[in-house]
């Protein structure tokens, strides 16, 4: 049909006239309420981006003569990080003489993959970095 009596049919129905296919040989266009149309496209949108799965890398911080009870706590926390499906680093802090004592604190994160890994992987190995020794924890695929 012809734009103008397209526009015509339009304007009495007090509605727009949308270009759906410009590429298309003719051209489609639809009769439609334009700012509803929009609105529906902003919701779907929002909705798509709600769904959309985002994790945190929650931090935790230890020094290499850790003990047992503290121990524990900081793996019951992780393992209820790693649970809600975020990424854990724990970060080894050494403090005046105990940069000496590196493999203390290798070994404290040995353990701490050891106690998670029934659901956690180390994504790499432990970095020193400065007077920080840490390593990430990212959630096993099932």
């Amino acid at each position: 049909m012809p734009l103008s009596k397209a526009l015509d049919i339009a304007y009495e129905k007090k509605l727009d006239l949308v270009l759906v296919a410009p590429n298309n040989n003719p051209k489609v266009c639809r009769i439609m309420n334009y700012g509803k149309y929009k609105f529906e496209q902003a919701k779907k949108e929002k909705e798509a981006r709600k769904k959309q799965r985002s994790f945190e890398v929650k931090e935790l911080r230890i020094t290499p003569n850790i003990d047992k009870h503290d121990f524990d706590f900081k793996a019951k926390n992780a393992r209820k990080f790693l649970e809600d499906g975020n990424k854990v680093k724990i970060t080894v802090r050494f403090r005046g003489r105990e940069l000496n004592y590196v493999k203390l604190g290798e070994a404290v994160l040995n353990q701490f993959i050891e106690n998670l890994s029934d659901i956690a992987v180390a994504e790499k190995k432990p970095v020193l970095e400065g007077k920080n020794l840490f390593i990430i924890l990212a959630v096993k695929n099932k």
